[in-house]
């Protein structure tokens, strides 16, 4: 902790945070706070993720995205309750990309006295972590606790295991693929299509919505091949991509992510393969640097934002990140982080003025939230816990092209938005019983 809060106020950090323009508050170096300093100790966050392991460069990726919406949080005075202000400070626990791992972090924060966690990057996981904080929160009730997750994806984790301790920030895997299939379907010389994915939960569960959606959306397409491959363990993907190019697909979908996607372009890349990517998460990590100009047009990405969303807040709050973060290596910025920390810094403040301040009164408050930061305004839905919030798919081009101002990682090719869902169009119904305390 002591490094963790070196790096959180040393000079060069300080220095380094700037000014958001527009409807953004306005984040001040933390040399010069606008409000009054935290009084009172932190509220710790503790962030389970792996940040050792294969996919050490998304679990990284997220704490620098926490690190800054907290520094938000804490340069306008801290989280207000009566007792006095106080900082918002994200503890990291390392669970190696590993399910037992993550389930051992958890123990390791209910033994640091940590309320509320966060993790995201695998729906395995945090199908465990739900389990487990049912089980610590009905057998410990004094030293309950909130989970918030912020990008695993399956969408069962908000129907049949719903649970009153978790909410989830994105969008799950089926609202991403009808927000994929609505420039999907308009496609018409697409008659073919390879799916390929991690064989674990969520990537089980998007070919599973791949299917049912193509089918009823566009039947003529034909599936030419379905493929889930080992996550985490497969070195050299070019076997998999003579597959897709062999099967004479036109286009590939996948879920992938992390350096599974980014070995897979690339290894369509050196096959040869000429085809499109529609993809959760083919906008960032490596993945648009390894396509390159062979991915001009034909990588699809779907996500809450992108930073060429054309408005000015959305400039505004992408320029003050990139200045926060100037390495390109750094440069993954989720809207959607940010708006789970402002919905939990509200969510605890309105706890504080109603009463007691524990897991139990800021879920009852969360549940309840709206928020609204850079233009993107969101809702947590009540019945399931599921945010909602909009959707846009956008498409890989040169930067410098029309809609692409900002490139992604220094590599010279951003993404354009071409379709833009309200929250409204890309909400789903839910199967959830909500069980409450």
């Amino acid at each position: 902790m002591k490094h963790l809060l070196e790096s959180l106020f040393s000079p060069r950090r300080r220095a380094l945070v700037a000014a958001l323009a527009g409807s953004l508050t306005a984040a001040v170096s933390l040399a010069q706070a606008p409000a009054p300093a935290p009084s009172a100790a932190p509220i710790r966050i503790g962030m389970i993720e792996g940040l050792s392991g294969p996919f050490a460069n998304t679990g990284e990726a997220v704490f620098r995205n926490l690190v800054w919406a907290t520094e938000r949080v804490n340069a306008r005075g801290g989280v207000k309750l009566p007792g006095g202000n106080r900082p918002l400070l994200i503890e990291r626990f390392d669970s190696k990309g590993q399910t037992e791992e993550a389930l051992s972090a958890l123990r390791s924060a209910v033994d640091r006295d940590v309320t509320i966690v966060t993790q995201g990057n695998s729906s395995a996981a945090a199908s465990a972590l739900i389990d487990a904080i049912n089980k610590h929160n009905e057998r410990e009730p004094a030293r309950q606790m909130l989970f918030l997750n912020y990008s695993a994806v399956d969408p069962v984790l908000t129907n049949e295991k719903c649970s009153f301790w978790h909410f989830r920030f994105d969008a799950h895997a089926d609202m991403r693929m009808s927000a994929l299939m609505s420039v999907l379907r308009e496609d018409k010389q697409l008659k073919s299509i390879y799916l390929i994915g991690q064989d674990y939960s969520f990537g089980q569960s998007v070919l599973r919505e791949a299917r049912s959606q193509l089918a009823a959306q566009r039947p003529d397409v034909a599936i030419a091949g379905e493929e889930l491959h080992p996550m985490a363990r497969v070195k050299d993907f070019l076997p998999y991509a003579a597959k897709i190019k062999a099967s004479g697909a036109q286009a590939v979908l996948t879920g992938n992510w992390g350096n599974d996607l980014t070995l897979l372009v690339k290894a369509a890349r050196e096959a040869g393969f000429e085809g499109s990517f529609y993809t959760f998460y083919g906008n960032a990590l490596g993945a648009p640097a390894a396509m390159g100009d062979a991915g001009i047009g034909k990588v699809i990405a779907v996500a809450d934002w992108f930073p060429n969303v054309p408005t000015p807040e959305s400039e505004a709050f992408y320029k003050a990140f990139r200045q926060r973060f100037p390495s390109p290596a750094d440069d993954y910025v989720h809207m959607r982080m940010q708006l789970m920390i402002e919905s939990l810094a509200q969510a605890i403040e309105r706890a504080g003025a109603a009463g007691p301040v524990n897991a139990a009164t800021i879920a009852a408050q969360m549940e309840k939230g709206e928020v609204t930061l850079a233009g993107q305004r969101a809702r947590m839905r009540a019945a399931d816990h599921q945010f909602q919030q909009p959707l846009a798919v956008a498409v890989m081009d040169r930067q410098g092209a029309p809609g692409v101002k900002f490139d992604v990682e220094g590599s010279g090719y951003g993404f354009r938005v071409i379709r833009h869902l309200t929250p409204q169009q890309a909400e789903k119904p839910h199967t959830c019983t909500m069980q409450r305390p």
